[in-house]
C-alpha cells in the first residue's frame, strides 16, 4: 500500500498485481466471460480492479480499500495516463536472430563481429554509441529500477502530449532494439519495491523520479513506429530546385532520378502532420538510398546532399542539425552498398 500511494501522489495512476507474480491481479468471475472487455464494464464504478491497467486509479480511498483487501498484491503504474516511458532492458543470454532484426532500420554489416552480443544491454549500448548518447542503462539522470533477472527498468517522462506506443524488442512490427521493449500507452510497469517470487524490484543509484525522455531517445522511438500512425494526404510535390538540378545534370527524368523523386516525395510528405509521421525514418531512407546512387555513378554527392537538406527542410524547417545528422548517416552507409540501376544511368 506505502508504495502505491508513493506512486499516486506522484501522479501514476496504479493496479494491483497478482500476489508474488508480475501480471495484474485476475479479473472478477464476471469480466471472464467470452467476448467481455473494459469497454461498458461497471467493475470500475463498483470499486473493483479488473481489467488491469485500465481500472488503474489516484484515488487515495481506493487504494486504501484495493490493498487492504488484497495486502500481499504488487502494484502496476499505468504507463499512459502516467505521462511515463519506460526502455525495459531484458539480460536473457541468448543466441541474437538475424542482423536486420538487431536494431531494425539500421543495416550491420556482415563484417561487423557480433562475438559477445547476448542481451539487450549491448543491444541499446549500440544503438546509444552510433547515435554519440548515453546508453539508457548508463543513464544515471533518470530512475532505473533492476528486475529480478538482472534485467533493467528505465524509466523517463514524456514532454508534451505525445502518445508513445508500447513494443516488444522480440516480436514483430514496431521494435527499439532485440530484448529491449518499450513500456507507454497500452501497457504498463511494475513500480519499484514490488515484491514478486522472483525477487523485488530494486531502483539503482540515488534517482527516484523519471527524467524527460532524451531528444536522440525520442527521435530513434519515432523512426521505429512507436507514434500512432496518421492520416497522411497524398505526397506533396518534391521540392523542384534540387531534384531539377539532378535531372538537368542527367540529361532528362531517368530510372535513378524516378528513384530519388519517390523517397523524396515521402520525406517532404511529413510536413503535413507535426508528428508521428516517420520523418527520421524517411529521411534515413531517402540519404541511404541517395548515397546507393551516389555510389552507383547516378549523380554527385553534392546533388543528392542539396536534394536530401531541400526536402528535409521542407518537412522539418528549422532542424537543420538534426537533419544533417540523418543525411549523414544514411549517405554513409548508402554510399557502401553501389545501386546499379538497369537500363541506361
Amino acid at each position: 500500500m506505502a508504495i502505491a500511494r508513493w506512486c499516486a501522489s506522484r501522479g501514476w495512476p496504479v493496479h494491483p498485481l497478482a500476489p508474488g507474480r508480475k501480471t495484474p491481479a485476475a479479473n472478477c468471475t464476471a469480466c471472464r466471460q467470452p467476448g467481455h472487455t473494459h469497454h461498458g464494464c461497471n467493475c470500475r464504478t463498483a470499486g473493483r480492479w479488473c481489467h488491469g491497467f485500465h481500472a488503474a486509479t489516484l484515488d487515495s480511498a481506493r487504494i486504501q480499500q484495493w490493498w487492504s483487501q488484497s495486502p500481499e498484491s504488487g502494484v502496476g503504474v499505468a504507463c499512459g495516463p502516467a505521462g511515463l516511458i519506460v526502455i525495459d532492458i531484458d539480460a536473457h543470454a541468448q543466441t541474437p536472430p538475424a542482423r536486420d532484426r538487431l536494431l531494425p532500420g539500421i543495416p550491420i554489416s556482415d563484417r561487423v563481429d557480433l562475438t559477445g552480443l547476448a542481451t539487450g544491454y549491448h543491444t541499446i549500448g549500440v544503438l546509444a554509441a552510433l547515435r554519440s548518447a548515453t546508453s539508457p542503462a548508463e543513464d544515471v539522470t533518470t530512475l532505473r529500477v533492476r528486475t529480478p533477472s538482472g534485467g533493467l527498468h528505465v524509466w523517463y517522462r514524456s514532454e508534451g502530449a505525445r502518445s508513445w506506443q508500447c513494443s516488444s524488442g522480440s516480436g514483430g512490427g514496431r521494435a527499439l532494439a532485440w530484448q529491449v521493449d518499450v513500456r507507454a500507452h497500452g501497457g504498463y510497469i511494475i513500480a519499484p519495491g514490488t515484491t514478486t517470487s522472483a525477487g523485488t524490484y530494486t531502483p539503482v543509484g540515488d534517482v527516484r523520479l523519471p527524467a524527460p525522455l532524451p531528444q536522440w531517445l525520442a527521435q530513434e522511438l519515432e523512426r521505429t513506429g512507436h507514434l500512432p500512425v496518421p492520416q497522411i494526404p497524398a505526397p506533396r510535390p518534391v521540392p523542384a530546385r534540387a531534384l531539377q538540378a539532378v535531372i538537368a545534370a542527367g540529361g532528362g527524368r531517368t530510372q535513378a532520378t524516378r528513384a530519388l523523386a519517390t523517397v523524396l516525395s515521402e520525406v517532404t510528405a511529413c510536413a503535413a502532420v507535426s508528428e508521428g509521421a516517420g520523418f527520421s525514418d524517411k529521411l534515413n531512407r531517402a540519404a541511404f538510398t541517395a548515397g546507393g546512387l551516389v555510389a552507383g555513378g547516378h549523380l554527385t554527392e553534392q546533388q543528392a546532399e542539396n536534394a536530401l537538406r531541400e526536402a528535409a527542410e521542407a518537412a522539418r524547417p528549422g532542424q537543420t542539425r538534426r537533419s544533417e545528422g540523418i543525411i549523414r548517416s544514411g549517405m554513409n552507409a548508402g554510399l557502401a552498398r553501389p545501386l546499379h540501376l538497369g537500363g541506361r544511368p
